[in-house]
């Protein structure tokens, strides 16, 4: 089979403007609850899409670790590229594609650091192998080879066994605050259900797109 013959029909479920929720967090709740109910794998991956200095977009798949109606939230290395990108230009896209359920959620919107004391509180509750791994890892830098990443995670193994460990400070979290969010719903011959949140005012206004 050729791969432009790869298609298949969307017959899951539909999306009408009155079947949705007036607030695009209270929406997503739903949708996200949803993804949970089906046992769905990682349904709190999302794609973050970033766009630095130099114009040049980068995306990435990364895990949401909370939201609410400030925001959605992530945590990173801070010398990452994607923090690199996002201290020169402050804004940033999330998808989220839910297969099993025929369903995408985009958002946009500004991104701001987490304090110190949320990243501590955060870092306090990883397994103790990533509280070691986000110390040893000099993320996105060149490193010469595997064995020097596990020896540095040798050392921090060490080091933790006879001291505290508390959230370094080269890394924690971002919060996306959103101005825009779509609900993308798969509907059969292409003719998708596309209902969009925009933001002005602090007033949120809701409107469909054609697929």
């Amino acid at each position: 089979m050729h791969i432009s013959d790869l298609r298949r029909e969307y017959s899951r479920a539909a999306l009408d403007e009155t079947q949705i929720a007036d607030n695009p967090f209270t929406q997503f709740k739903n949708w996200f609850q949803q993804a949970l109910d089906s046992h769905i794998v990682d349904a709190n991956a999302m794609v973050l899409a970033t766009c630095g200095e130099d114009a040049q977009p980068s995306a990435r798949v990364v895990l949401l670790k909370e939201f609410d109606e400030r925001g959605m939230v992530f945590y990173t290395h801070y010398e990452s590229r994607k923090a690199r990108n996002l201290a020169a230009n402050p804004r940033a896209a999330l998808l989220f594609y839910w297969k099993e359920l025929e369903r995408q959620v985009r958002i946009e919107g500004q991104v701001e650091k987490l304090s110190a004391q949320e990243n501590e509180t955060y870092f306090q509750s990883r397994p103790f192998e990533s509280q070691v791994s986000a110390w040893a890892s000099p993320q996105s830098q060149p490193v010469p080879d595997r064995a020097t990443l596990e020896a540095a995670v040798q050392a921090y193994r060490k080091r933790f066994q006879h001291e505290p460990m508390s959230c370094p400070p080269f890394w924690g979290g971002y919060r996306l605050v959103p101005h825009y969010f779509e609900f993308w719903q798969g509907r059969e011959h292409r003719l998708h259900d596309r209902i969009i949140y925009q933001k002005s005012d602090d007033t949120w206004t809701i409107g469909r797109l054609a697929p």
